[in-house]
C-alpha cells in the first residue's frame, strides 16, 4: 500500500483546468488517433464559465465540496477508465466517448443555483440534484445541436451517479450506453474517495449535508467515523456490484499510460481511509483527555 497518495495527484494537478484538459486529450489519443476534441474543448470551457459565474442565467458555484475541481477530476477518471477498457479490447464510437466524458462534466451542475435562486447554496439540491443536471445538460445539448437520442443516453449515463437509484431502473438504449453509464458512475466515487485532500473536504461536505438536510451526522467527527463503513457498505458494494468492477480499468491505464502497475485510485482511497481512521482514533483520545481532565 502506498504510503501516501501524492502521486496521483503528481501525474495530473486537477487543481488546473487547463492541466486537466491537455491530459485528457492525450488520453484520446491514445483511445483513437485522430479524434476531433473541438466538441469536447467548448462544452469544457462552458463549463468553466458555469462554475465561476459567468454563463448565462446562472449564478457561481457556492458548494465548497462539489465544485469545479471536483467535477475535473471526475472527468479524468473517466477518460482514464475508458482507456483501460479500451486496452482490454473493448470498442467504443466517438460518439459515446464524447458523451461519457459531457456527462462527467454536467454531473453536479445541479447543484448550481439559477440567478432567480437567491436563498442559500446549492447544497439545498443535493438531493435530486442529478435531475437537475440532467435537464440542465439537455438543454445545453438541444440548444448546441445535439440530437434528441444523445441527450437521452447522456441523461441515463449522468443519472447513474445517483448513489442509490437501481442502474436496472435507467432504461439503456443499448449495452454500450450502460457501459458508458458505469464509467460515469465510477469516476464519480474513485474521484471522490481518491481526493488527496478528501479528509480536510469532509468538513465542507457536512456543511452541504448539513444545508441539505441530510440525516445521519450530527458532527464532522461523526462523519469522519462513518466515512469507511460509507466506502465499504455503500461505495465499494456499488461499485463492485451495480457497476460491476468497472474502477479496475483503471489499472490498465496507468499501466500503459504511466508505466506504474498499481491502480492509484484503488490505493489512494485505502490510504484515505486508513489516514481517517487514524484521525477518528486520534480526536477519541483527545477528546477522553479532556473529558477525564474536566472531571477533576
Amino acid at each position: 500500500m502506498i504510503k501516501d497518495n501524492n502521486l496521483l495527484f503528481d501525474l495530473t494537478d486537477t487543481n488546473s483546468p487547463a492541466e486537466t484538459l491537455a491530459e485528457i486529450k492525450n488520453i484520446l489519443l491514445l483511445i483513437a488517433p485522430s479524434p476531433d476534441p473541438s466538441p469536447i474543448e467548448k462544452i469544457y470551457e462552458d463549463i468553466i464559465l458555469l462554475f465561476n459565474g459567468k454563463f448565462p442565467g446562472y449564478k457561481a458555484s457556492n458548494t465548497k465540496y462539489h465544485n469545479l475541481e471536483h467535477t475535473c477530476s471526475t472527468t479524468l477518471a473517466a477518460a482514464r477508465l475508458i482507456h483501460g477498457l479500451h486496452i482490454q479490447g473493448q470498442v467504443f464510437s466517438p460518439r459515446l466517448v464524447q458523451l461519457c466524458l459531457i456527462g462527467t462534466l454536467f454531473h453536479d451542475t445541479g447543484l448550481i443555483q439559477t440567478e432567480a435562486e437567491v436563498e442559500g447554496t446549492g447544497a439545498q439540491h443535493t438531493m435530486g440534484h442529478e435531475d437537475r443536471s440532467i435537464a440542465l445538460m439537455g438543454k445545453y445539448l438541444a440548444e448546441n445541436g445535439y440530437a434528441r437520442e444523445d441527450i437521452l443516453d447522456c441523461g441515463h449515463m449522468i443519472k447513474c451517479t445517483e448513489l442509490f437509484f437501481p442502474m436496472g431502473d435507467i432504461p439503456f438504449n443499448s449495452e454500450e450506453v450502460l457501459t458508458m453509464g458505469k464509467v460515469v458512475g465510477t469516476a464519480d466515487l474513485v474521484a471522490q474517495m481518491a481526493d488527496k485532500n478528501y479528509q480536510e473536504k469532509l468538513p465542507l461536505l457536512f456543511m452541504e449535508f448539513q444545508e441539505a438536510g441530510v440525516q445521519g451526522f450530527e458532527t464532522p467527527l461523526e462523519l469522519f467515523q462513518k466515512t469507511e463503513e460509507f466506502y465499504r457498505k455503500v461505495a465499494r458494494k456499488r461499485m463492485k456490484n451495480e457497476l460491476q468492477g468497472i474502477s479496475s480499468a483503471a489499472l490498465y491505464h496507468f499501466r500503459e499510460r504511466w508505466e506504474i502497475d498499481k491502480n492509484l485510485y484503488e490505493e489512494s482511497i485505502k490510504y484515505n481511509i486508513r489516514r481517517m481512521k487514524d484521525t477518528v482514533v486520534e480526536s477519541m483520545l483527545q477528546l477522553s483527555i479532556i473529558s477525564g481532565a474536566g472531571k477533576k
